[in-house]
């Protein structure tokens, strides 16, 4: 990141902290949104969430939905932007190859294809997966169910973590991402198999090949 970035990060999250909720909030919601559809800001969401929570910490039972609202709201937008262009528009934004990869992610798991990225930290890429689901008509309903209960999920859970543990949280997402991604990665293919293993997920399989 550069440095006028970490310096407006800084004082950013500064003001979100100390700010009342009713500044703090619609803030929030806001810089969600930019950062889900017009801007790429990495991490910004998960440091604002951090920063507030540890500085309140009664702030962790609402703050982390704010977020969550702004990055379904952003995601939304990219969605609704992808979806009247098609195909076309996808192509202008994302190397063929990637989009390849991810139809076929789509194609294999479903609306995990869908959660797993909005759910993990970066360096997990997540906008081209919004992106394919708008091009890809993906029922609109079930996107913004998925990307509000998987934002939800993440930033929960980090809120929760700098309570106990402060903005080291941050630094341990930074420097451990990667490792965090292949992981979670690993456990959603394992649990894919074991339900393919199982009746009904041999059926399911079964009944979408008919």
């Amino acid at each position: 990141m550069f440095d006028w970035m970490q310096v407006v990060l800084r004082r950013l999250g500064f003001f979100i902290a100390h700010v009342p909720i009713y500044v703090a909030g619609p803030v929030m919601i806001l810089v969600g949104a930019l950062d889900s559809s017009l801007l790429s800001l990495p991490e910004i969401n998960d440091y604002l969430v951090i920063a507030r929570c540890f500085t309140h910490p009664r702030a962790v039972v609402f703050f982390p939905l704010f977020a969550s609202t702004g990055s379904m709201l952003g995601c939304l937008l990219l969605y609704t932007i992808l979806q009247r262009g098609g195909l076309a528009v996808l192509h202008r934004k994302f190397k063929l190859e990637h989009i390849q990869r991810v139809e076929r992610a789509y194609a294999r798991f479903g609306i995990l294809a869908l959660a797993i990225p909005a759910l993990l930290p970066p360096p997990m890429p997540f906008k081209i997966f919004v992106a394919t689901a708008g091009a890809l008509q993906f029922p609109r309903r079930k996107f913004l169910v998925t990307i509000l209960i998987a934002r939800s999920v993440r930033y929960y859970t980090e809120g929760i973590l700098a309570v106990y543990y402060g903005r080291r949280v941050l630094v341990f997402l930074q420097d451990n991402g990667l490792m965090i991604v292949t992981a979670v990665f690993a456990l959603c293919v394992v649990a894919l198999a074991i339900y393919l293993l199982t009746n009904k997920g041999r059926a399911a399989v079964k009944s979408a090949k008919e």
